[in-house]
């Protein structure tokens, strides 16, 4: 497993910035839950990773990042395109393989993708978004642009080529890329600490002469200080910066796992640290919240996402004459 972090007390935040978060969080754990809901009624067909237990890094970094930067995610995706500013009737519409979806209904659970708003794409192959990050990031540069582009990838990619190749030549050019490793200590059913020798990712990083940290992936105002703190540097034109988010998945791999490679009792623990329940507490002890006023978040965040299934279901599928489309570019040379 990963070594363990130091203590440290998360940064003061204002009471309105704070609601925000603990809405987002819930806003992406509701969406998933019903997900998993609609994939057993198979109204939702082939894969489907949920990231609940996680959504403190995808609330915490997406926040900081700026509208133009880009993102690469992971196949587990769900919850950084929502936070991004996707709409929820866009991302079900794509779950559900209807025309109305951000990705025309092609791309399903695995490949939300949005020109719109720079989410430049889930990635069904393990590790595969880091070089699509670094040319990205490269393209920005070669323009001339201040932007960043944010990768999401987890601890399983690190075992990848692209991983090593990717971190190399993003420190060799300079390119302004924030890797986010969500560390949830399993890649797929394999723990960490049986298929890395060194389990401390974020030195892998430094390896390349990268500046790199270790954050409570749990805790959604240290993943967004830290993220601050390197998109900071990073602007600065120091280079890249990798950031290892220590956090866990409550759920299994996906849908299709049977979750035989670790125990009940593990999972049970890792509760205790939920992002969202332990905001909640916290909200309460200090009176920045009232138990009407989660009801009403609740309310607000089940309609929206009452909306978004009527949306998909009232949804069009493709035609068949229209399969042959976007298989290549129509651009023609002038």
């Amino acid at each position: 497993m990963s070594p363990p972090l130091e203590v440290q007390s998360a940064p003061a935040v204002e009471r309105t910035h704070a609601i925000e978060c603990l809405k987002q969080m819930l806003r992406i754990r509701r969406l998933e839950e019903r997900c998993a809901e609609l994939y057993t009624a198979a109204k939702i067909r082939g894969f489907l990773h949920l990231y609940n237990g996680e959504e403190a890094v995808a609330v915490g970094v997406v926040q900081a990042l700026g509208p133009e930067d880009g993102i690469v995610a992971t196949y587990r995706e769900h919850g950084h395109a929502l936070v991004r500013g996707i709409p929820a009737r866009a991302i079900m519409a794509e779950l559900y393989g209807k025309q109305e979806g951000c990705s025309r209904g092609r791309g399903g659970s695995m490949h939300l993708f949005d020109a719109k708003t720079r989410f430049c794409g889930g990635n069904a192959i393990v590790g595969g978004g880091l070089p699509v990050a670094v040319g990205l990031a490269l393209a920005d540069q070669m323009r001339g642009k201040t932007t960043v582009t944010g990768c999401f990838f987890g601890d399983g990619a690190v075992a990848e080529g692209e991983f090593h190749e990717s971190l190399n030549l993003a420190t060799l050019w300079r390119l302004p890329v924030l890797f986010v490793c969500e560390n949830n200590l399993y890649a797929m059913g394999t723990r960490l600490d049986l298929a890395q020798s060194a389990t401390d990712l974020a030195k892998k990083a430094a390896a390349y002469g990268m500046a790199a940290e270790a954050v409570d992936g749990m805790d959604v105002f240290a993943v967004e200080a830290a993220a601050q703190k390197a998109l900071a540097a990073i602007r600065a034109g120091k280079g890249p910066f990798f950031l290892e988010c220590r956090t866990y998945r409550f759920r299994a791999h996906s849908m299709y796992d049977p979750e035989l490679y670790r125990a009940k009792a593990e999972v049970e623990e890792w509760k205790k640290r939920d992002p969202i329940s332990n905001l909640e507490s916290s909200l309460k002890q200090q009176g920045a919240i009232l138990d009407s006023d989660l009801e009403r978040l609740e309310r607000d965040i089940a309609a929206e996402i009452d909306d978004a299934v009527a949306f998909a279901e009232a949804g069009t599928w493709e035609p068949v004459t229209d399969l042959e489309r976007f298989v290549y570019s129509e651009r023609r040379p002038t």
